[in-house]
């Protein structure tokens, strides 16, 4: 009898160490992590381009607003200085007050041209057939270039239309090739 109950032990062992290591090779695939979809991988970089757009909205923004803050402190000093000054005096002062303006016409420009590049990004990142990545935009006192290739000819003249819709853009050069 005691032959008889050795190979049911055995078997018994077998079987309990192949469920614990069927087991352990269960929960240890568990623990593997996934790799994000090309779509979650193509959503994630929209997001990040739209928030790229806000940060560089709310900049130049920041940007417009203390140009022109400092504009104000120029014109203010300037026109103190000619209530003092004789006709020498005032005209460097008017010099100097239209420096300022320029000066803060120039900074309100560039501000309003990043704004305008991370916009038409944006909407370029948004449609499935072009590449945010393989088409440059440029921005220059509001006229947007756009540079590199586009899948086909329709995708090109989207891509212009895109950077046209986006607000204070005043021309767009289409430089995209097939």
């Amino acid at each position: 009898m005691h032959i008889e109950q050795f190979p049911y032990r055995t078997a018994q062992r077998i079987a309990s160490m192949v469920a614990v290591s069927a087991l352990a090779f269960g929960l240890a695939a568990c623990d593997k992590p996934q790799n994000p979809t090309i779509g979650q991988q193509i959503d994630n970089a929209v997001e990040k381009t739209e928030q790229a757009a806000q940060d560089a909205k709310a900049k130049a923004e920041q940007v417009a607003q203390d140009a022109k803050v400092q504009g104000e402190q120029a014109m203010q000093s300037a026109e103190k200085g000619m209530e003092k000054a004789g006709d020498k005096l005032q005209a460097a002062a008017q010099e100097t007050s239209t420096m300022a303006r320029d000066a803060a016409s120039s900074a309100v420009a560039l501000a309003s041209d990043a704004g305008i590049t991370a916009q038409v990004k944006a909407g370029l990142a948004k449609d499935s057939d072009l590449s945010a990545l393989k088409i440059d935009v440029d921005t220059r006192s509001g006229v947007v270039t756009l540079n590199g290739t586009a899948p086909s000819d329709a995708a090109r003249e989207r891509a212009a239309a895109i950077a046209r819709d986006v607000k204070g853009v005043s021309a767009v050069i289409n430089h995209l090739t097939v």
